[in-house]
């Protein structure tokens, strides 16, 4: 797994990662991620994901978050946000572990 420890917070990582040119914000809606207007959907197989981030809350463990930075085979680049431990998104962690994680 490509665990990244870049940025200090999750605002800061979308921030830079928006800069690199991952400007889409996926959603996960009915085993798909999608485009913020709703129009276009992927299946875990068309995606790839570059780098994971993990986020701890600093003053309450229960923010914790995780930031995925992906990759479509069509070439459209976003992010994708979870919670992390209890919080998570049972269904959206179970779609993730099917997206091929890139090598470095």
């Amino acid at each position: 797994m490509i665990l990244k420890k870049n940025y200090e917070t999750l605002s800061e990582a979308i921030t830079k990662l928006k800069k690199k040119g991952y400007t889409s914000e996926f959603d996960f809606k009915k085993a798909s991620l999608i485009d913020q207007e709703g129009k276009k959907n992927w299946k875990a197989d068309a995606l790839k994901i570059v780098e994971i981030h993990r986020f701890e809350g600093m003053t309450n463990p229960d923010d914790s978050s995780i930031l995925y930075v992906i990759e479509s085979k069509n070439g459209e680049k976003g992010l994708l946000v979870d919670a992390y431990g209890m919080y998570a998104d049972t269904d959206k962690t179970a779609f993730m572990r099917g997206v091929e994680i890139l090598s470095e």
